[in-house]
């Protein structure tokens, strides 16, 4: 029999109640304890801060490393935790989250701003069962008095039931309705969303997991385990790839073969927005052995090439399994890594790491508490949009054992995030899922599950709703050309954001594998730009600053040869209205101009100015004169002599469009230079 202390109303619930909107307070810091528990080696796990925050674990009972835990299980003394709060409230609720073997619980004090301990709760010889499986949540409601406090003491007694006894956390409320804890579900999700097992061409009685869908949606890559057409032992896992048929099947899965595929394991990690390189697990030796970290392979026109090593500062895993999952960011300079280290809370956390100068990574940074718990995280992916990141965890109120979340960056550090959202569970099931992955349309997302599936885990394809999708993008693509002989050429193509010019993404051209390929993020201006010795660098403007929804663009851009006679328009040199004012932004074109005639120090050239029809003729002319006179001060300010450099005014003389539309006019409006000499 429960009995109160003081005037005491007591609940013992096993599951869930319905959800109030009333205030509560998770305790926020550890004032003493008796003594933690101990996990995995360097971990936090079932230490006294694993009762901080809400609750990690629900609806299930059982062993949770997210939860606190007395050192000794079953020992004859009472052990204790004292927690604080982060206000004092007139406390008229205390509800205790208890994981594995609950209902030691034997004692609850009140501590108040002097010091004095108010027993709130005492337990008779009997003590709370788990029932069904569920999580006994107890629920205390001191009614007389009602002492206003921000530190509570709690006891238990370990010899009362038999295992280790762990509380995950502790809550208060001023409110006596029962606090309640939900799984924290992304608004919206709708209740008809199904999972599409997508098909025998891709799925097998064997093991298909860790998909990577290309950007443009039409390659699916993934990895297969105990299929008899694998490399080696059979057992063992090989990269398999399946191609998007004209009637929107999935074609039949193609074993990708050396080099990519050994004896050993081998998998696939994810893809650069081009779809030329792929990021694979392991290290490839050039006797065919494998050893622990992460390689790339480009694509060029013989295939893939042998895979080399991605070299990460101090790259190591703690874990029993040794096993790390890597992501890499679309914008290819940062990269999610699934690991266990020495600062880890416990199992895998999730991991970033930056490509340096030198092309290695650094060393990997912790993501933070806000992504990171004492239990699994794993699977990551990041979305096109560089911001949206969906994973797998094992330590969140969860339907399964291990659920796909989502949160979203909010700086540049990359460890500041949004409180994780779990998907629902019409996509987690009571099993494993993970492996979210999604092309740039942010249309439909594929992961791998195993309920439903024809043997192990399959690839199953869900439509996205809005609440879980990541923020559109465009995918730009193009062709770059030599202005004379109208032939691609290779080249480096980069994109960055206006007006502050800052880089944004990098990519190669190699017209011998197909097309050039960026994302872009939309709500933003960008400057394309395509760099190749002994050419001219060219840039295009490109505004998505009011898009809101996916897109494709295409976009050739022009290379003009650097010798005698070639003529350039210098598109990003720009002027305020009917001004000799430069634009901000400017400057970054005309600094080409500089950096070329600094590399060529006989060359001269002369700067055209031109208008549209608009307006007085005369004025027209003199405005053009003003505005090649302010270009050829710049480059002169920059250290480029006089004489290298004459100017001419052409105003509206000169149009390459009719002056009949406003955007036939703009391309009238223009600064132009002539190589006059080498």
């Amino acid at each position: 029999m429960i009995r109160g202390v003081l005037l005491v109303l007591v609940w013992v619930v096993f599951g869930r109640s319905s959800v109030s909107a009333q205030t509560v307070q998770w305790a926020s810091s550890v004032v003493g304890f008796s003594s933690e528990g101990r996990g995995e080696a360097y971990s936090q796990q079932y230490r006294a801060n694993q009762i901080l925050g809400k609750p990690n674990r629900l609806p299930k009972v059982g062993d949770n490393p997210c939860a606190w835990s007395p050192l000794y299980p079953d020992g004859p003394n009472d052990e204790w935790i004292t927690v604080r709060f982060a206000e004092a409230i007139p406390i008229r609720q205390i509800a205790i989250f208890q994981s594995g073997n609950p209902g030691a619980v034997s004692q609850v004090l009140v501590i108040d701003g002097s010091g004095r301990e108010i027993p709130v709760y005492k337990v008779g010889p009997s003590a709370q069962i788990a029932e069904n499986g569920q999580t006994p949540v107890l629920r205390i409601a001191p009614t007389d008095p009602v002492v206003t406090a921000n530190t509570v003491k709690l006891v238990i007694s370990p010899n009362r039931i038999k295992g280790a006894n762990q509380i995950d956390a502790i809550g208060i409320s001023a409110d006596p309705q029962p606090i309640d804890i939900a799984i924290n579900v992304s608004k919206d999700a709708p209740k008809d969303l199904v999972k599409e097992n997508i098909g025998s061409q891709v799925n097998s009685r064997g093991q298909e997991v860790a998909p990577v869908i290309s950007p443009d949606g039409k390659t699916l890559y993934f990895t297969r385990g105990q299929h008899e057409r694998n490399t080696g032992d059979p057992k063992n896992q090989d990269v398999w790839y399946s191609t998007l048929q004209p009637n929107g099947e999935w074609g039949n899965a193609v074993n990708m073969g050396p080099p990519i595929n050994t004896t050993a394991d081998n998998a696939v990690s994810g893809m650069s927005p081009d779809g030329r390189t792929l990021y694979l697990i392991n290290v490839y030796k050039p006797d065919g052995s494998v050893t622990y970290g992460l390689s790339k392979s480009t694509l060029g026109k013989n295939g893939w090439s042998f895979p080399v090593e991605c070299v990460i500062a101090n790259n190591h895993n703690l874990h029993k399994n040794a096993y790390t999952e890597y992501a890499i960011v679309p914008d290819g300079k940062t990269m999610i890594l699934s690991v266990q280290r020495r600062n880890s809370l416990g199992d895998k956390d999730l991991y970033v790491s930056f490509l340096q100068p030198n092309q290695t990574w650094s060393e990997p940074v912790s993501m933070g508490p806000m992504l990171n718990t004492a239990e699994y995280e794993g699977a990551p992916f990041v979305a096109s949009d560089s911001r949206t990141l969906y994973f797998t965890s094992a330590g969140r109120p969860e339907y399964g054992n291990g659920d796909i979340f989502v949160s979203r960056r909010l700086d540049d550090t990359w460890t500041k995030w949004s409180e994780p959202e779990n998907l629902g569970p019409n996509v987690n099931t009571p099993e494993w899922d993970g492996y979210f992955t999604i092309p740039a349309t942010g249309d439909y997302a594929y992961l791998s599950s195993i309920q439903n599936s024809m043997g192990g885990e399959d690839i199953f394809r869900l439509k996205l709703y809005p609440t879980i999708k990541p923020d559109p993008v465009a995918i730009v693509s193009g062709k770059v050309i030599d202005g004379v002989s109208k032939k691609p050429v290779a080249a480096e193509v980069f994109s960055a954001i206006a007006p502050d010019n800052k880089e944004n993404s990098h990519v190669s051209y190699d017209p011998e594998t197909g097309d050039y390929k960026l994302l872009l993020a939309m709500q933003n201006s960008y400057n394309l730009t395509a760099k190749r010795e002994g050419y001219f660098p060219t840039t295009e403007f490109i505004d998505l600053s009011k898009d809101k929804r996916f897109k494709e663009i295409r976009k050739n851009l022009i290379l003009t040869p650097i010798k005698a006679g070639q003529r350039v328009v210098l598109h990003d040199v720009l002027f305020e209205q009917s001004k000799a004012v430069l634009l901000s932004g400017s400057n970054a074109e005309l600094d080409r101009v500089v950096q070329m005639l600094k590399e060529h120090p006989t060359m001269e050239i002369q700067v055209d100015g031109h208008t549209d029809n608009q307006g007085v003729w005369d004025l027209n002319m003199k405005l053009s004169q003003d505005r090649v006179r302010v270009i050829k001060e710049y480059l002169m300010e920059q250290g480029i002599p006089d004489l290298r450099i004459q100017t001419k005014a052409w105003g509206p003389s000169k149009p390459i469009a009719s002056n009949e539309t406003e955007e036939k006019r703009r391309l009238n409006r223009r600064v132009e230079f002539t190589i006059l000499k080498m």
